[in-house]
């Protein structure tokens, strides 16, 4: 059975590799496409320019970064309520830009797209860094902010226990930890929170919407093509969870998972 077009991750990955379109507005296209059919792009963005705008009426004209992303801090956490959402940290919501704008909440991930695109309204660049398990921003290797945690500023020994808290100890940190991501990188991680959130709640369809978006970008990520077949596997679609199984296969032959996937293969030939 050949895998059906899917107009939605087609209409997304054009949107997603544009470069005519920002960050911010990739954000809420993702947004659009998977849960809000009739979000207002443009409304969002007037959204932000007010935050944003609020903001610059409020600074001086110093130049210091230390001071701007003081008055930054104090604008967006004590003034307006801002904060990482520590209490329902897994709800899909908290993936969708729109959502995070309303209800003043989110990820790691999208608080800090909504933290540097503030930032610009008063001249400050801050750049997304692919922390694992945690994004981050950055104005330069000695200003590493953390905007989940009200834009604390953070060193090595924070940067550790980030990933002591995720990795059990498991993974030392490497200067590379902290390089810059592209817009790219930035969606693709937000598909995949997103789809690993829709497999905690049972909503396989959407799930597997996400891996093919990510899939669309990154088509040879083990990980993700072996996450179609299992997704695949469940809504009954055989024929193709047999492809992508047996792929993931052959990409990564000394897997952890390679009982765990051959089992699954044996009991989908058997109900077949």
């Amino acid at each position: 059975m050949p895998e059906k077009f899917d107009p939605l991750v087609a209409e997304w990955l054009s949107f997603a590799k544009n470069p005519n379109f920002n960050l911010v507005e990739k954000c809420l296209k993702f947004a659009q496409i998977l849960e809000y059919p009739d979000l207002e792009i443009e409304k969002y963005i007037q959204k932000i320019a007010v935050i944003g705008k609020s903001l610059k009426e409020s600074i001086s004209d110093v130049k210091n970064p230390t001071y701007q992303v003081s008055i930054l801090n104090e604008h967006l956490f004590q003034n307006l309520g801002y904060s990482g959402d520590t209490d329902d940290y897994y709800n899909p919501k908290n993936n969708f830009l729109n959502e995070v704008i309303d209800k003043k909440s989110g990820l790691p991930i999208t608080i800090s797209i909504l933290y540097a695109e503030i930032a610009k309204f008063i001249g400050l660049e801050l750049k997304i860094v692919g922390f694992p398990s945690h994004i981050l921003v950055k104005y330069n290797e000695e200003m590493i902010l953390d905007p989940f945690n009200d834009g604390m500023l953070l060193d090595i020994d924070d940067l550790q226990d980030i990933l002591d808290e995720n990795f059990g100890g498991e993974l030392e940190f490497k200067p590379e930890f902290l390089d810059e991501i592209s817009h790219e990188q930035i969606l693709v991680r937000l598909a995949r929170n997103l789809k690993n959130s829709y497999v905690q709640s049972f909503v396989y369809d959407k799930a597997l919407r996400c891996t093919n978006m990510v899939l669309a970008v990154e088509p040879n990520s083990p990980d993700d093509i072996r996450d179609k077949g299992i997704l695949e596997e469940r809504l009954l679609n055989s024929d193709i969870a047999l492809e992508y199984l047996n792929r993931y296969l052959e990409i990564n032959p000394n897997a952890e998972d390679v009982d765990f996937i051959l089992e699954l293969i044996r009991s989908i030939k058997t109900k077949n």
